[in-house]
């Protein structure tokens, strides 16, 4: 599955964020590779934890455009909201291929963009 980025999204935190936006986005990138381990590591063993972790990540990606990789993560944080574990837990492969396309797309952005 290919990662799907809302551009006006970026240009809309670029505005907003000005010179800090290229260090905003940085961090970002890194925050969606640690909440997608937080979801990993803890999905087998705090619910609750998970679920916070998935709802930050779908809330992160939202906000800097990657919308599938937000899909993905509000999927598996409405899975876990109903208790479907492992409805969750078989979106975890394909939360992982989101978060390594959408921070590629997002890099590619980045760098075409200055």
């Amino acid at each position: 599955m290919s990662a799907i980025i809302d551009e006006t999204c970026l240009e809309n935190m670029q505005s907003l964020l000005g010179d800090q936006f290229n260090d905003t986005l940085e961090f970002c990138l890194t925050e969606f590779e640690r909440l997608e381990n937080e979801v990993k590591m803890t999905i087998n063993s705090d619910l609750e934890a998970a679920t916070r972790n998935a709802h930050s990540l779908k809330s992160n990606a939202a906000q800097f455009g990657a919308m599938s990789l937000s899909d993905v993560a509000r999927e598996i944080e409405m899975a876990l909201l109903a208790n479907e574990v492992e409805r969750a837990k078989a979106e975890i492969d394909n939360l992982s291929e989101q978060v390594v396309a959408s921070k590629s797309k997002l890099q590619h952005w980045l760098t075409s963009s200055v």
